[in-house]
C-alpha cells in the first residue's frame, strides 16, 4: 500500500479533518489525523496494520525477529493489536498514570525480549519515546517502530528504525505562531 491509497482511506472513513486544531503537542495545525475513526473498522484497521508490518518484514529481514508489540494507550491499542496479529506474537499497552506512561495490568518486558512499538500517530514522538524508555529500562529490545501516520516528516528520531504507511510535514505553529489564531478562529481538540 502506497501513501496515496492509505491518504484515500483517511479521507473515505473522515479520519483526515482539515480545520483548526490543537495537537497533543500543543502545537496548532489546520489537519488532524483522527485515527479512531479509521480503526473503529475491523477490516480496514487489519488491511492497514498489515501494510505497516510487511513494511517492517522486508527491511528486518529474517534477523528481525519480535517477541512482542507494545502499545501506548489509548490510540496505539488498536495498531498494536493489529501489528500483534500480523506478526504472531503478543500485544500488550502502557497507559497513564498520573500524567507518565506506565506498564499495569501484569504486563511485563522481559529481559532480552523483541518489541515493535505501534502508534497511529507521532507528531513530536513524546508518547513514543515514553514507551521506548519503558520498554529498555526492563531490560528489552526496541526492534521497530511502526506507526499509521508519521506527522513529523521523518523529524521524529529514536533509535529503532520507524516504519509508517504516511509521512507527511502538514504546517503546524506555536498558539502564539498560528495564523488562524490571528484570524479569530479558535482550535478544538478532537483527540482523546
Amino acid at each position: 500500500m502506497d501513501t496515496k491509497e492509505a491518504l484515500k482511506i483517511f479521507t473515505d472513513t473522515q479520519a483526515l479533518l482539515h480545520g483548526h486544531f490543537e495537537l497533543r503537542s500543543g502545537l496548532h495545525s489546520d489537519q488532524y489525523f483522527q485515527c479512531a475513526l479509521v480503526l473503529q473498522y475491523p477490516r480496514i484497521a487489519e488491511q492497514l496494520c498489515a501494510a505497516v508490518v510487511a513494511k517492517m518484514r522486508a527491511q528486518l529481514g529474517a534477523g528481525g525477529k519480535v517477541d512482542a508489540v507494545i502499545s501506548p494507550a489509548l490510540g496505539g491499542i488498536p495498531v498494536g493489536h493489529e501489528f500483534g496479529r500480523a506478526l504472531g506474537v503478543r500485544a500488550i499497552f502502557a497507559e497513564k498514570e498520573q500524567g507518565k506512561l506506565v506498564l499495569r495490568r501484569a504486563f511485563q518486558v522481559k529481559p532480552g525480549e523483541r518489541f515493535v512499538i505501534g502508534e497511529d500517530v507521532i507528531t513530536r514522538g513524546g508518547r513514543v519515546q515514553e514507551v521506548v524508555d519503558i520498554v529498555t529500562a526492563r531490560g528489552g529490545v526496541v526492534a521497530a517502530i511502526g506507526v499509521l501516520v508519521d506527522r513529523s516528516g521523518g523529524t521524529a528520531k529514536f533509535d529503532a528504525p520507524v516504519f509508517s504507511l504516511v509521512q507527511m510535514t502538514p504546517q503546524t505553529w506555536t498558539p502564539a505562531e498560528c495564523p488562524l489564531c490571528k484570524q479569530g478562529s479558535k482550535a478544538i481538540h478532537p483527540g482523546s
